[in-house]
């Protein structure tokens, strides 16, 4: 109980949450949240997923589930995983580790000629940076399109539509950074 009110309490200083905010935020008493934190008291499944998405984490994190995973600040690129690819001819590629705490989403999007790259945008509470690596895109925010170029970026809240289409016959690759990190 201790170390999972000791994470709890961790993930909440990072985000930089009052007691009583996080508590208010997750639908429970601050000093309902101070005993969890103190190990003096246990939460419900339902408590603890409260708190989780207050937190932008998981129940996993939340107790430890992650703990196991080696952390290492480096990503080979032959260890980049390929997340999820659709058949228009985009590929989301992981750019770091899984660890407990992250506040950032690390991506590669990889376009050929066509593909369109929307499932992977969804308008959430968070910002979003893009960067242009190779190639040329339509990057449409909103109803404003922004024709990119290689080293070409954009910054933008991620409660904005967003999207990017690949109109070029070169492959595009962009990188995509998004808080909190999902995808």
């Amino acid at each position: 109980m201790d170390r999972l009110g000791g994470r709890i309490r961790t993930r909440r200083d990072v985000l930089g949450l009052s007691l009583s905010k996080a508590a208010r935020l997750s639908g429970i008493s601050p000093s309902a949240l101070s005993q969890i934190e103190n190990g003096k008291a246990f939460p419900s499944i339902v408590t603890l997923k409260s708190i989780a998405d207050t937190l932008n984490t998981t129940v996993g994190d939340m107790i430890g589930e992650n703990e196991i995973i080696k952390f290492t600040p480096l990503m080979c690129k032959a260890d980049q995983i390929l997340i999820d690819q659709d058949k228009k001819g985009g590929e989301l590629y992981q750019l770091s580790h899984h660890e407990a705490g992250k506040l950032m989403g690390t991506f590669l999007i990889k376009l050929k000629k066509g593909a369109v790259a929307d499932k992977w945008f969804r308008e959430h509470s968070g910002q979003s940076f893009c960067y242009l690596l190779t190639g040329e895109l339509q990057f449409e925010i909103d109803d404003t399109v922004y024709p990119m170029k290689n080293g070409d970026s954009l910054y933008f809240n991620a409660m904005r539509r967003h999207k990017a289409v690949n109109d070029q016959q070169e492959v595009a690759e962009l990188v995509y950074v998004v808080t909190p990190p999902e995808v």
